[in-house]
């Protein structure tokens, strides 16, 4: 309630005193209105400028100028003129880029900035100031890049579709407040507004170099002093450039009915106050009539200041109040309570009917006084014993005082008897006891001399330790602004890839509907037609590089890839050449869409990976693809956990010389494959490779490694797929012996190639059971699968799919074996399956069965479909299923043999039977 009665007071009309007379600014006197002025004045944010010393200039003239500095915060440039009063500033400093230095063996007070164009060298009048530019420079120059950037456009719903949104949104980093340079104190009348009072530099400080600035700034000069001088007040507010700008004006305070003595803050008789303080303000402080970036922007805003201030202390004086009455009201919630709680006991003493009743309900309250003052009991003595701890802990810390007391005492002790020895041993030093005392002359000025020396090195110490501190905030600040520009080169580098993809797949629609507009007109001769097949060429010709007229370098479609392959294929038909630049855009899109939500995770997870061991991790990781980076140290590692049984050190030169020794009887064939190995890839068709040289290396040992093999055609093809990964002879070797001998069925590559007959019967019933629709689609038009999948697993893919997916199902097809090409063949159809049921005649399936698997582009979508979309898919299924095709092909072979043998032994037998019946040709030619 004390607070309520203080509070009370202090709002009723009749109370005097200082609260009063500041909640009504009419009642300050004229002293105290001029005060409210300089404080308004201080309150406004100090601009960054004052005068500092240039050093410029040509020749003889070189040497330092003075000039007035101001920093603009919109273009984070540093303007500079010859004084304060000039309209137009000389030259600028771009800060956004530039860093600053302080020399400490340099003259006090100057300072370098440094721009990627050139160096400027100021000079300050004092170190403190330079110290304070410096500091000031540096804050604005974080400002101004720690300031947010402007939102980034949605991204386009096109690339939406086809990959993981584009966020642009870079993450504002807050500034860590790390202070190298403990923040100087300013100026006082060096920088700021103030600085403007000082006198204005020579006539000498002209600048030569801007000549047609210095005439303009003296004709504004001289037009500003002929106004003023005519009228006898200042020139008037249209010729500053701060006057151009509409005025705004604070909105009024309402005037307050329930508060007497209270008056609107732009009274007619504040406003009188405000004028008169504003006028002699100005004729105390005014340097020039013609001073236009500060003074009169002051002076126009000092109205409104007084209004700002005047506000504030009302708002400062109504939460006052505004607190009281909040304490007021809980005291009052809290008395409310009591008496509730006080009703409620009488309501019911009251509604008892029984005396009974009544006595068990004052009993009642008895206990709970009782209780209560058990509890005040208890809390008496635990405040009781907490004051005791509370005395013996100040008994402590006397006790700690006392003796650091004493070890300070006895730290003191010990400096003195320090000093006292040092000077004993300078003294001796100086004056060495063997020999003879210097005059007292001498001695003085040696020692002044050491003493000038010590100063000497002390104030060039202290220099370098300011530098020191100075030059680890700019390289602490500098280093944050290079993250920041990090961060925002990787988001504009990731916004480019996709605008590429984007490009990528606008171009391949356009080439879309172009092929779709030429398959619509046929062979018609029209000039729609000639004007088609103008389009189709430079569509074929045309390259990113050429078309970037404005400089901006994109990444075009390279002729080969990373393992030198053609990216757009060679079709041998010409229809098809469209087609093959459509595949090579798509591919890049999909490349481009899944770089940094894809591969760049992937590329990590494989980083981090150091040790290689079989898990459900790797198997993950080997169906996803392995970074090309890291390829052929995993292909090593899986070929070796394939080979290590029968692996032995120098087994492949043993090979080599061995068929050195003699020719090889698969020689022949091997040669004349090597020229038809991949004529889509460089490394192959080039003259001067290496590689079809290692290709038959390998090709030979291995016809020796395994006579019952020898050679078969598709294995040049697996052995130079080994060569592009992992390009060491003996490495492929070992990979192609992996594949035939252990990953793949034993008879795999035999002459009768059972094995792979019994694969292609395994993939129809599998093709049936994931596909019904298509199967039944492709029996009806009669179309033998076989002829088309049956080379997909002889040579695992290799001339079917291109590069990027290629690997990727080697790399599982390794570690997992056979499995992964069943899995990979249905994915396949599955994803080829819509543009399979739209064809409706055998002969155009069958052409589109010769291509379809190089239109494949997006690895991802066709990874998802073999390992996700195809399950389950049990190994069990899959062996049952190979030994019942092979019991039937061996039975359809038996039989196939028998029906051979009845054959030749029916025709031996009717051959002797001709030979008894007939005359031989000799005999009819002796009777002629």
């Amino acid at each position: 309630m004390e607070g309520a009665g203080e509070n009370a007071s202090e709002s009723s009309p009749s109370a005097p005193g200082s609260e009063e007379s500041a909640r009504d600014p009419q009642a300050l006197p004229l002293e105290e209105e001029l005060g409210v002025c300089a404080r308004s004045l201080e309150a406004v944010p100090k601009k960054l400028c004052g005068y500092l010393s240039k050093f410029g200039g040509k020749g003889p003239i070189r040497g330092w100028k003075s000039r007035w500095f101001f920093y603009d915060e919109r273009k984070c440039q540093l303007y500079y003129s010859r004084t304060a009063q000039d309209a137009n500033p000389l030259d600028s400093i771009d800060l956004s880029s530039a860093v600053f230095d302080c020399k400490a063996d340099a003259e006090e007070g100057i300072f370098e900035i440094e721009t990627p164009s050139r160096a400027i060298t100021l000079k300050a009048a004092t170190k403190q100031v330079m110290l304070y530019w410096l500091q000031q420079l540096q804050m604005k120059r974080w400002e101004f890049h720690n300031s947010p950037p402007p939102p980034p456009a949605a991204p386009d719903a096109a690339l939406a579709g086809n990959g993981p949104a584009l966020h642009l949104e870079l993450g504002q980093e807050e500034a860590e407040v790390e202070e190298f340079l403990c923040p100087v104190k300013t100026p006082t009348g060096l920088v700021g507004e103030a600085a403007a009072l000082q006198p204005f530099p020579a006539l000498q400080n002209i600048s030569l170099k801007h000549l047609g600035t210095e005439i303009q700034n003296t004709m504004h000069n001289i037009r500003g002093n002929k106004q003023s001088q005519g009228t006898g007040h200042e020139p008037p507010e249209e010729d500053s450039p701060q006057s151009r700008e509409p005025q705004r004006e604070e909105p009024s305070s309402t005037h307050d009915p329930s508060t007497p003595g209270r008056e609107p803050a732009d009274s007619p008789k504040l406003a009188l106050k405000s004028s008169l303080a504003i006028s002699f303000v100005q004729k105390a402080k005014r340097p020039s009539n013609t001073f236009p970036f500060f003074s009169e922007g002051i002076t126009r805003n000092r109205t409104a200041q007084e209004k700002v201030v005047t506000l504030e202390q009302q708002v400062l004086m109504l939460t006052k109040e505004l607190k009281s009455q909040k304490e007021l009201v809980k005291i009052l919630h809290k008395a409310l309570e009591a008496a509730q709680q006080e009703k409620r006991a009488s309501s019911a003493y009251l509604a008892a009917a029984e005396d009974k009743d009544r006595l068990e309900l004052v009993r009642h309250k008895v206990r709970q006084i009782a209780e209560l003052g058990w509890r005040v009991e208890a809390l008496e003595q635990e405040r009781e014993s907490l004051a005791h701890t509370a005395s013996l802990r100040e008994q402590q810390v006397q006790e700690l005082q006392q003796h650091v007391q004493l070890l300070m005492d006895k730290n003191h002790a010990k400096q003195q008897v320090i000093c006292k020895l040092s000077e004993k041993v300078t003294q001796d030093f100086t004056h060495p006891p063997d020999q003879s005392p210097l005059p007292p002359d001498t001695a003085d000025r040696d020692l002044l001399s050491q003493q000038e020396k010590i100063e000497h090195l002390k104030d060039d110490m202290e220099a370098y330790r300011t530098q020191n501190r100075f030059l680890n905030s700019e390289i602490h600040q500098v280093t944050k602004i290079w993250r920041k520009a990090a961060e925002k080169e990787k988001a504009l580098l990731t916004k480019c890839a996709y605008l590429q993809a984007r490009n990528c797949q606008v171009e391949s629609k356009y080439l879309a509907g172009l092929q779709r507009l030429q398959e619509a007109l046929g062979d018609e001769p029209s000039k729609c037609s000639e004007l088609l097949r103008q389009l189709i060429q430079e569509a074929l010709q045309w390259e990113a590089g050429e078309a970037s007229a404005d400089g901006i370098e994109l990444s075009p479609i390279s002729e080969y890839d990373e393992y030198g392959f053609l990216t757009v294929p060679d079709y041998e038909v010409e229809d098809l050449k469209l087609l093959a630049k459509i595949q090579a855009l798509e591919v890049r899109s999909h490349h481009l869409l899944g770089l940094e939500a894809v591969d760049r995770p992937l590329r990590e997870r494989w980083a981090a990976l150091d040790e290689l061991v079989p898990s459900a991790e790797l198997k993950q990781l080997l169906r996803g693809g392995v970074p090309r980076e890291h390829r052929p140290r995993v292909w090593r590692w899986l070929v070796h956990l394939r080979v290590q049984h029968m692996h032995t050190p120098g087994c492949y030169q043993e090979l080599l010389s061995r068929g050195r020794a003699r020719e090889q009887p698969a020689a022949r064939q091997i040669e004349l494959d090597l020229n038809r190995t991949f004529p889509n890839n460089k490394h192959f068709t080039c003259p001067t490779s290496s590689f079809p040289d290692k290709l038959r290396r390998v090709l030979l040992a291995f016809s020796w490694q395994n006579p019952t093999i020898g050679y078969c055609q598709g294995l040049n093809r697996l052995a130079a797929i080994a060569l592009l990964v992992l390009e060491e002879e003996e490495s492929a070797f070992w990979c192609l012996v992996a594949i035939v001998e252990t990953i793949m069925p034993a008879d795999y590559y035999c002459n009768t190639l059972t094995a792979s007959q019994v694969d292609q019967r395994v993939l129809q019933d599998l093709l049936s059971e994931k596909l019904p629709r298509l199967m039944a689609h492709l029996g009806q038009h009669h179309v033998d699968l076989s002829l088309i999948t049956f080379n997909w697993f002889l040579v695992v893919f290799a001339d079917s799919l291109i590069s990027n997916i290629l690997l990727q199902v080697w790399d599982a097809f390794l570690y997992e074996g056979t499995k992964v090409l069943f899995r990979y063949a249905l994915a396949i159809f599955k994803y080829n399956e819509k543009e399979i049921l739209r064809l409706q005649n055998s002969l155009e399936i069958y052409q589109y069965l010769r291509f379809f698997t190089k239109t494949i582009s997006n690895s991802r979508k066709l990874m998802n479909i073999a390992f996700n979309d195809m399950n389950p898919f049990r190994m069990k299924q899959l062996r049952q299923l190979r030994i019942f095709h092979r019991e039937r092909l061996e039975a359809e072979l038996q039989e196939l043999e028998q029906l051979k043998a009845e054959y030749l032994e029916r025709q031996t037998f009717q051959g002797r039977a001709v030979a008894e019946g007939c005359a031989s040709e000799d005999e009819g030619e002796g009777e002629a």
